[in-house]
């Protein structure tokens, strides 16, 4: 005789409906959970609204579409691919994985996806939350929300009132408030929640936890490689390239746009992206908007103060984040020295950009120009305004960790070194998820799973207890502005002192943001 559903450890009971899951490697997965309404018609650039509910019981034994984005079948090159179909406007879903469906109130891990803005899925095999539901005995979440135009097109204030912009993070909020009233239901502590991001979901995650709305939701969070380099709009910049996106849709205004199908808004987001690309920066066609509305300002000063003070703060970046993006582009390969210090001067000035250039040679001997520039990008954009945070944190007392990945990657003949992204598969150490990707090829064996354990171990520590140490791991001391201590992931783990010193003081002085 069939157990009831009481007692099936596959099934929850939710104030929406009852769910039934699946088993999967030792743990409990719901996918595809609705946790806003599917923001389609109408609803198309609108915050993000309740979902109705349902009757019966929902299957979520199977991944939901993800937003809506750009495909190339076979990928990219570094990542072999960052979203795959299905996709669709319906995509309002996460999934859970937890140990078993009980009362425990584990520690909750909520992932938030990154992918320049355009691109990236919460059902991604890479960043399936088995690992961590299994190891470290937490209920994780990952959460698909809008991305690229449906997502960050500013309209502007006639269409939606008072109502701003920033799609995504509205759908972001909906989904820490929905992990907020229902994750008790599969083992997980709701006022223990640790939301975690990389590169564009850093950006979200920052957001979210100054956020007025996510006050008392998140007790930790973690940053890896975030952008906080770029210079976010205000509404007049935003609606520049919301007219210049609306030419190449061939809309006249959002009632317009409303009415086409997603994938010609898709295409003409291609567009955008040809038509807002400059050389020597990393390309960006939708970025969040600060509105004053849902966002009030730049997501890493939300860090500063307020509620968000007294939130624990892991932050990181890899030693060559830009190399992702620019290393494998023979153009870039061929730069000169003269085209290297133009760009450096844009920064720096005209009157100190040789003296720069020197100095990036000296911090990397044997660099070539596109080594210079690449440096130069990844201090700009990731490197220093992380090392800002955490001063700026450091001064306050506030805690703080920070972390520099440096395993470099043989792939490419080494041209990639420790890229952005290369961080991600050892976070979550579960390499046979990313046997697709090319950037891992070459990694020795017992190198890539010795550093994959220390890492993996030290972010379900700091989830579980706000403190990444663990026996595996060389002491590791909150960043402070004495020591500035810095965990340095390679092939040796090691805790070192003012690691990206050289960094820092080249762009000293200069504001947080």
């Amino acid at each position: 005789m069939p157990n009831p559903p009481a007692q099936d450890r596959t099934v929850v009971d939710l104030p929406a409906g009852r769910l039934r899951g699946a088993t999967d490697g030792g743990v409990t997965v719901f996918r595809a959970v609705p946790y806003a309404a599917p923001p389609v018609g109408d609803l198309r650039w609108r915050p993000a609204r309740p979902h109705a509910g349902w009757s019966g019981t929902r299957d979520a034994t199977v991944d939901g579409p993800s937003a809506p984005q750009m495909y190339v079948e076979g990928g990219d090159p570094v990542l072999g691919g960052h979203g795959s179909p299905p996709f669709d406007e319906d995509c309002l879903t996460l999934n859970v994985w937890t140990p078993a469906v009980d009362d425990a109130r584990r520690p909750v891990l909520v992932w938030i996806h990154g992918g320049g803005f355009v691109s990236g899925s919460g059902s991604l095999p890479g960043y399936s939350g088995e690992t961590f539901a299994r190891d470290g005995d937490l209920v994780v979440v990952s959460v698909n929300y809008r991305i690229g135009p449906l997502g960050y097109l500013y309209p502007g204030e006639g269409d939606s009132g008072d109502e701003g912009g920033n799609f995504w993070l509205t759908d972001q909020l909906a989904a820490l408030r929905w992990v907020k009233e229902n994750i008790a239901s599969f083992g997980g502590d709701p006022d223990c929640v640790t939301v975690a991001g990389q590169s564009g979901g850093a950006v979200s995650t920052a957001a979210l936890a100054g956020h007025p709305q996510a006050e008392g939701l998140i007790r930790r969070v973690i940053l890896q490689s975030p952008p906080f380099g770029l210079d976010l709009p205000g509404p007049a910049a935003y609606l520049e390239r919301t007219a210049a996106y609306l030419e190449l849709a061939g809309a006249k205004d959002l009632a317009e746009l409303r009415t086409l199908p997603w994938p010609e808004l898709i295409a003409a987001g291609g567009g955008l992206f040809a038509q807002t690309v400059r050389w020597g920066y990393w390309p960006t066609p939708f970025l969040p908007v600060i509105d004053e509305v849902t966002l009030a300002g730049h997501p890493a000063q939300a860090l500063l103060g307020g509620a968000a003070a007294d939130i624990d703060v892991m932050i990181g970046w890899t030693r060559e984040e830009a190399n992702f993006g620019f290393a494998l582009d023979e153009g870039y390969a061929a730069v000169t020295r003269e085209q290297v210090i133009d760009r450096i001067a844009e920064t720096f000035g005209s009157g100190t950009a040789q003296g720069v250039y020197a100095a990036y040679e000296r911090a990397r001997p044997g660099a070539r120009p596109v080594d210079v520039l690449l440096d130069l990008i990844t201090d700009e954009l990731f490197r220093v305004p992380a090392l800002r945070l955490a001063e700026a944190r450091a001064e306050t007392g506030s805690p703080v960790w920070a972390y520099q990945f440096d395993l470099p990657t043989p792939a490419y003949e080494g041209r990639l070194g420790a890229a952005h992204c290369l961080e991600l598969p050892f976070v979550f150490d579960n390499f046979d998820r990313w046997s697709h990707a090319p950037f891992l090829a070459g990694l020795a064996p017992a190198v890539r799973d010795g550093l994959a354990y220390a890492m993996h171990r030290a972010w379900i520590a700091f989830v579980r207890t706000g403190d990444p140490n663990h026996p595996d791991l060389p002491h590791w001391r909150p960043y402070d502005t004495r020591t500035r201590t810095t965990m340095r992931f390679d092939s040796v783990v090691t805790a070192l002192d003012d690691l990206a010193g050289a960094s820092r003081l080249l762009h000293t002085p200069a504001p947080l943001i």
